[in-house]
């Protein structure tokens, strides 16, 4: 079966379908079974067991495996079995490592699979006669659904009925231009993909105007699928940070790799085993390098994304995370972002009238006449049921929609007594929707949309009285929207804007409004507090603009709102040298959006901008976090965007921005941990090694410190809650590294700190127990514990006593899973294996006195950087 070739009726016969009722439920779920979902084939994920094997790509781990196994043979061949448990324990460290990273893998991978499924696609499908919404995946062939601007294709499917379709296919045909299509084209069968005119295909957008399509193939059986191949190997790839810490572990594998050569000589030097330094030498190299640091910066990520989800804030993409805590300047849309999106029409003007009226259930004949043509010229509606009402498409529609019902007049009984049979949709060029109705015999256009845009098309009515009507509704903080409307004598062959809006007769306008959310207010003061800017952008009469703009605090005295005509007239110059005194943009198309991002991106700052519309995309990719409207937002919208609000909501946004600031805190916390412990294990070895000729911890010793102190610790301390100062800061500067303010060279002293412990202890126990045993047992009882007791440290740049010490709950479980681990091998027969020895009760208090030091020299810094600020 050919779909394009075929008419319209034929193919919904062969696919067993109906064009009005659609397929009914239980027909579609059975060749949803039959068929499989509509999706692509994705990549087989790895298996647990190839995952498992991937922790042993490391090349140093395959040398300390290797060494493992020759220090194995080696007790074997001497029998000399009480050796015997080093290398197996070895090897059993390395197996729990793999088994953490495992873990630390699927975490992550889960929490991103499910971040995939929550931003999946949706399509509106008729079924059983009722248009629903459902996921894209649920689609099958026979299917009918309805396309419109900004949508994207689920499915390849033949269209039934198109007004003014166009389609951007560029992924399929290259052709940058979207593609008109036509229901009714008659198309070869031999007819390449951009020439199928009445198709349109999956993974494709809708740019213009509206269809209802019956669905001919899913899955890998679309146009799209036959390319999949070419779509299996993108990645996601690291995120900056991580790339970041990559090339940074690299460095650290290098001096430590260097160091640990030198270990190596010093110990062939002074007559250690060889077998036993060799061991040493790779153990730290193993435990030194932050191999695991990317993985668990993206399980912080992930972990933080997730709360963020169920904040509302949807994050597309993971290096939006590290962005979004420097956001210096956030441009919203006001409708439905800053408002609450319910719009309510309570003014109603019809021409020749003395002054406009109140919306209420018995308003005069005129009246009565605007706000029927009004909804005629409406594509949403409102579901009015008991338990209240359900508004479907664009709030100002469902706002006229409403307001005729009040008054008697439902839109289903109108739009059936005067049907539509032509239209014009509405675009943000334009700023105007048309509609061609039959009313009373005679055909009539009706236009709606903003005054200032339909008054040079009229060419009947009191405009210059309309003209004062508008400005007083608007200084009220009143939306406006004209209706008009003319006769003709018969149906436009095409219908442009030319023939459709012109010579028409003002019937009147009506005034609603969007009353600003309650919590705006407050999300605007507190990104006053935190030093980020809010701006407002909005389409609405720059009047209303900047009424609900001094309302919320958005606009303050000396600030400038300005329109996108007044933007238009400026060159680059000019506005940078205005830009940081303007709040309030209105009439602004989405070219203006594009210069307000750059324009304040040439200045330094970091701008987020919420878009919801096709023509939104551009400047929402600009910016450095877009952000798409889940509510009101095409699919093409939300794709272009970092990060969906699926409530619409500004506080959702600054919300996010607190989130991000706190996710980017605690991956510095786990970054500053994780490396003061490892560059803290190379100096104390390194060092032993020059004073005494003597390792202080064993190959076993320094494996176990690497199981305890570099996993659950450091991915409870990613899981810290945000803390309640966040907001008092200024965002980061731009191109600010995470080791800048002298972060990098505390994480240096700390790494120092550990070793001058470790090696006093190391001195303590081997000189008062005379042997080196008691000195590596002192060694191995200060070098994990000191780095737990670190961990807490490094939860607040503020002091543990007004933050508290387990306010924390993962990071408790961690650290005593840690300390039990630690205390086992200390005082149970355990530490035989490990070839630790109990020590006098002297040395046992010695070691809790070096265990807790970290807290008051960290407490002291603290205070003193809190002075210095």
């Amino acid at each position: 079966m050919i779909a394009h070739t075929q008419d319209a009726k034929d193919l919904l016969n062969a696919l067993s379908s109906n064009a009005q009722s659609g397929l009914s439920e239980a027909e579609a779920a059975e060749r949803l079974a039959k068929n499989g979902a509509n999706r692509l084939r994705e990549k087989k994920p790895k298996t647990v067991f190839q995952r498992f094997l991937e922790q042993f790509k490391d090349v140093m781990i395959l040398i300390l495996l290797a060494a493992a196994a020759v220090s194995f043979t080696v007790v074997c061949v001497e029998k000399n079995w009480a050796e015997l448990f080093e290398p197996l324990l070895i090897v059993v460290i390395v197996i729990l490592n793999a088994v953490v990273g495992v873990y630390q893998e699927g975490k992550a991978e889960r929490a991103l699979s499910a971040l995939k499924n929550m931003s999946a696609p949706h399509a509106r499908v008729i079924r059983d006669g009722i248009e629903r919404i459902v996921d894209a995946a649920d689609l099958v062939v026979g299917d009918i659904i309805h396309l419109e601007a900004g949508d994207f294709v689920p499915a390849d499917a033949r269209l039934l009925t198109s007004v003014s379709l166009k389609s951007e296919e560029s992924a399929l045909t290259g052709e940058s231009v979207p593609s008109e299509k036509d229901a009714l084209a008659m198309v070869a069968s031999d007819a390449p993909i951009g020439d199928r005119t009445n198709m349109v295909f999956s993974g494709c957008s809708i740019t213009y105007g509206t269809a209802t399509a019956v669905v001919t193939a899913t899955g890998m059986d679309t146009e799209m699928g036959r390319i999949a191949n070419l779509l299996e190997g993108e990645g996601e790839g690291q995120t900056p940070l991580q790339r970041k810490l990559s090339e940074l572990g690299r460095l650290l594998g290098v001096v430590a790799i260097a160091a640990c050569a030198v270990i190596f000589v010093v110990g062939l030097a002074n007559e250690i085993p060889p077998l036993e330094i060799f061991m040493t030498a790779v153990s730290l190299a193993v435990s030194a390098i932050p191999e695991g640091l990317p993985a668990i910066v993206t399980v912080v990520l992930s972990i933080g994304v997730q709360r963020m989800v169920k904040k509302n804030a949807l994050i597309r993409r993971l290096p939006a995370v590290e962005t979004l805590g420097g956001a210096s300047i956030i441009c919203s849309d006001k409708t439905g972002t800053l408002t609450q999106n319910r719009m309510t029409l309570t003014r109603a003007y019809a021409d020749g009238a003395d002054a406009p009226e109140v919306i209420g259930t018995e308003n005069g004949e005129a009246v009565r006449r605007l706000l029927a043509y009004a909804t005629l010229c409406c594509d949403g509606s409102v579901i009015f049921e008991e338990s209240g009402e359900t508004h479907v498409g664009d709030p100002t529609e469902t706002a006229i929609v409403v307001a005729a019902y009040k008054n008697g007049m439902a839109k289903e009984a109108l739009s059936t007594a005067h049907p539509r049979i032509g239209e014009l949709p509405f675009d943000s060029d334009r700023k105007l929707m048309s509609t061609v109705n039959r009313i009373d015999g005679k055909t009539v256009v009706i236009v709606k949309g903003a005054f200032d845009m339909m008054a040079s098309r009229c060419v009947k009515g009191d405009l210059d009285k309309a003209r004062r009507i508008v400005d007083e509704m608007s200084a009220d903080a009143l939306r406006v929207l004209a209706v008009a409307y003319k006769e003709v004598e018969e149906l436009p062959e095409t219908l442009t804007s030319e023939v459709l809006e012109s010579e028409l007769t003002l019937m009147g306008l009506v005034g609603m409004i969007d009353p600003p959310r309650p919590e705006a207010k407050d999300a605007v003061a507190l990104c006053r507090r935190a030093g980020i800017k809010p701006v407002m952008i909005t389409g609405d009469h720059v009047i209303t603009a900047s009424a609900i703009a001094r309302e919320l605090g958005i606009m303050r005295d000396g600030d400038r709102a300005i329109t996108g005509a007044e933007l238009d007239a400026m060159n680059d110059t000019e506005f940078d040298a205005v830009i940081e005194s303007i709040s309030v943009y209105a009439r602004v198309s989405p070219e203006n959006k594009i210069r307000i991002v750059k324009a304040w991106q040439r200045k330094g700052q970091v701008v987020s901008m919420t878009g919801d519309g096709v023509n939104d995309a551009p400047a929402l990719k600009a910016a450095d976090i877009g952000c798409a409207m889940g509510i009101t937002g095409t699919d093409v919208a939300k794709s272009a965007a970092d990060m969906t609000l699926t409530d619409d909501n500004f506080s959702t946004i600054v919300e996010a921005v607190k989130e991000g600031r706190g996710i980017y805190a605690n991956i510095k916390k786990v970054v500053g941990f994780l490396l003061g412990t490892n560059i803290g294990e190379v100096i104390t070895v390194f060092a032993a090694m020059l004073l005494w000729h003597a390792s202080p911890l064993l190959s076993m010793h320094l494996l176990m410190i690497n199981l305890v102190t570099d996993s659950l610790p450091a991915i409870a301390l990613g899981m810290e809650a945000v803390e309640k100062d966040v907001m008092d800061k200024k965002p980061k500067p731009k191109n600010e590294g995470i080791f800048a303010n002298g972060f990098g060279f505390r994480i240096a002293l700390q790494g120092v700190l550990f070793a001058a412990l470790t090696l006093v202890g190391f001195f303590l126990g081997k000189s008062v127990t005379g042997t080196p045993e008691g000195g590596q047992t002192m060694a191995f009882a200060v070098l994990p514990l000191s780095q737990l007791v670190q961990a807490y440290n490094m939860r607040s740049e503020r002091s543990l006593l007004s933050t508290g010490f387990f306010g924390n709950k993962m990071l408790n479980l961690a650290a005593l899973a840690s300390l039990l681990l630690v205390l086992a091998v200390l005082f149970t027969p355990l530490g035989v294996i490990f070839k630790i020895v109990l020590l006098p009760p002297k040395l046992y208090l010695a070691a809790l006195g070096l265990v807790l030091a970290p807290l008051p020299v960290m407490e002291i810094s603290k205070l003193l950087r809190r002075k210095k600020i």
